[in-house]
């Protein structure tokens, strides 16, 4: 039997298991999905190989470590540095990003976008940026502080912090920071979340399972809101084929890992 896990600080709270598992109970694959809750990133490889996993999904706040530990990074993950699927190539760590294409998945029902704010400067934002800039979106970022806007700034992107930030209309406004995931907080002070709130159309939080307090300011004023299930659910897809090498035909995938979230 193959065993396959998600790595996280928190984890308790991931849905990985049940949608991973639910495929492969379903579609009769020879495996097994497990949490596992890691504090230090750069313990990452020696318990990947200490529990004799075949592959790996990584949540906040490791997507980074993932990328330094890995001896082959490959596709979209080259390019943003930022790991979220990991496979076991014969004693290899190969690294590769779905979160992207996951993300691009979950906005399809926006329709047209041009013009998008993300906060956060991590892992996430990374990935999104890069894959926005790509398809032609003019795309900003607000981060608390300056020193994780390099990256961004170097892709063209627009960068702000708290105490600079200049208002814009946005079609789209993401959180991809972990405010809102334990605690009561919002990604950014209230004053500028109010301002943000009033200038945009639709809000995406890449939190899932709860309402953050973000996404409840954003209801509250009757904006059309996404959590992060949908891009749970299409990063979940593309990393399930990466563990089944293909093997499972990719509509049944998608069929049994959305069953599990009824559950």
């Amino acid at each position: 039997m193959k065993l396959f896990a998600i790595f996280g600080d928190p984890v308790a709270h991931s849905r990985s298991p049940l949608m991973h598992n639910s495929v492969f109970k379903h579609l009769k694959y020879n495996a097994c999905y497990t949490r596992v809750h890691l504090t230090d990133g750069s313990k990452l490889k020696e318990t990947f190989f200490a529990l004799g996993l075949s592959g790996a999904n990584v949540t906040v706040p490791h997507k980074e470590a993932a990328y330094a530990a890995c001896d082959e990074v490959r596709g979209f993950a080259k390019k943003v540095g930022v790991v979220n699927t990991l496979i076991n190539e014969n004693g290899k760590l190969i690294g590769y990003n779905t979160d992207a294409d996951g993300f691009m998945f979950a906005i399809k029902e926006f329709g047209e976008i041009k013009n998008i704010l993300i906060l956060g400067a991590g892992g996430t934002a990374k990935a999104l940026a890069s894959r926005f800039m790509q398809e032609g979106i003019n795309t900003s970022v607000l981060n608390r502080s300056p020193e994780r806007l390099a990256y961004f700034k170097e892709l063209g992107c627009d960068c702000f912090t708290w105490s600079d930030f200049k208002i814009a209309s946005y079609d789209l406004v993401v959180n991809t920071t972990s405010a809102g995931l334990k605690d009561e907080e919002l990604p950014a002070p209230l004053a500028l979340i109010e301002e943000i709130l009033d200038n945009t159309s639709f809000v995406a939080d890449a939190i899932y399972g709860k309402v953050t307090p973000f996404l409840k300011m954003a209801k509250g004023k009757n904006i059309i809101c996404k959590d992060g299930a949908d891009m749970l659910l299409g990063q979940g897809v593309l990393a399930n084929e990466l563990f089944v090498n293909h093997e499972l035909k990719t509509n049944d995938i998608k069929l049994y890992m959305s069953k599990s979230f009824e559950l």
